[in-house]
């Protein structure tokens, strides 16, 4: 593709990067027949070919465009046009270019939004309204509904020597703890010494997503501060929303620290496949939910299923696994309509074949699917036994 930068970014990183990416794109389009939001619209400028003309109009014209920042929004930054580019354009770094642009230069936020960025990076600002929120769960808005669901109070004993460290996750840490705690006493069964830190902080994967780059830089270099040791051989992520901004600190932060946090962090998938698990008595049937996050994010396919193969469960066919169930992050809030029909979309192929359960790898995809499913969602992880 052609790309004549705007004069004021020639000689600028992000416009040197921006040209860099879109000069891969050559118009194919084999993204859109993966796209979600396409394949839910039909619109072109709702697919990453159309978002990517989007982007470098704006960054020829050195303009703020209304309408990259209306479809720009509507991106799940799923990157399943990642997957399936031929030219290895690297759509969702590119995407984080343009909504960098487009916040630094004319930033506009509503008033939901202004409220999510304030909580959820913040555990104990998130577990307080997570409480406060389930004594009037009931007279909530529905999006708003799946956040605020029961869950067991855990509690993992944090130490100092350790091999592995359990990384907590904002969200994970405040709605779905049972899951770190049930990864941490299976690793503990198998003589693996784990630790949590408690002072953990976010890892910036709100902002970066929101277009705030400046505050995603300052979350994620207090996150590095906060865990990195050089003693710790393993960081394991649990949550895959986490896991894939983590191992992407490198190339957003550029020190050593961050380096190798992120060639340490592993998903909790590349960690366990090498043990052995036993079957929940009372689940056979299991269709598998792979979060975007994980599949196309960090790459990593198969390994959970055949974890869960050979535990002795039984996985159920699922149509269109490839495609996201519309939780992205703050997403299912922000663009609630369409999130719900990605929704409805994903659970009647989850569904489908009967399971006894839904099994997912991370904390948003479990409460979405959980808000609309007559199946029971868990974490795959909490399976084992």
């Amino acid at each position: 593709m052609r790309v004549d930068l705007a004069r004021d970014l020639v000689e600028t990183a992000e416009g040197q990067r921006a040209e860099e990416i879109l000069r891969r794109c050559v118009h194919c389009g084999f993204c859109n027949a993966t796209c979600p939001t396409y394949n839910l619209l039909g619109d072109e400028l709702d697919g990453p070919r159309g978002r990517i003309y989007l982007i470098k109009g704006m960054f020829e014209s050195a303009e703020v465009d209304e309408d990259a920042r209306f479809h720009l929004d509507r991106c799940l930054t799923c990157r399943n046009c990642e997957t399936t580019c031929p030219s290895g354009v690297e759509y969702g770094e590119l995407l984080e270019l343009g909504r960098n642009y487009i916040h630094d230069r004319a930033p506009v936020s509503t008033l939901l939004e202004r409220i999510l960025l304030w909580i959820v990076p913040y555990y104990r600002r998130l577990r307080f309204m997570v409480r406060f929120g389930r004594m009037v769960r009931w007279f909530a808005p529905k999006p708003l509904k799946r956040m605020l669901q029961p869950i067991r109070a855990s509690h993992i004993a944090c130490g100092s020597d350790a091999s592995v460290t359990l990384l907590q996750g904002c969200a994970q840490r405040a709605l779905t703890p049972e899951v770190n705690q049930h990864i941490a006493d299976l690793l503990r069964a198998r003589d693996v010494n784990v630790k949590v830190i408690a002072s953990e902080r976010c890892c910036g994967g709100l902002h970066l997503h929101r277009g705030r780059h400046e505050q995603a830089l300052h979350h994620m270099s207090s996150y590095v501060k906060e865990l990195y040791d050089e003693t710790t051989e393993t960081y394991l992520s649990s949550a895959s929303g986490c896991g894939v901004t983590v191992k992407d600190y490198g190339r957003l932060l550029g020190t050593t620290e961050a380096n190798e946090l992120a060639d340490r962090t592993l998903d909790v998938s590349e960690y366990l496949h090498g043990f052995t698990f036993e079957r929940h008595p009372n689940i056979q049937r299991v269709a598998l939910h792979i979060p975007c996050t994980l599949q196309h994010g960090q790459r990593i396919q198969g390994l959970i299923e055949r974890i869960l193969e050979k535990t002795g469960y039984e996985l159920v066919p699922v149509r269109d696994g490839h495609l996201c169930c519309g939780s992205a992050g703050s997403y299912s809030l922000l663009q609630a309509e369409l999130s719900e029909q990605l929704l409805d979309r994903k659970l009647v192929c989850l569904e489908e074949s009967a399971p006894d359960v839904i099994a997912t790898a991370n904390v948003g995809c479990q409460l979405h699917l959980n808000s609309g499913s007559s199946t029971r969602v868990v974490h795959w992880a909490t399976l084992l036994r």
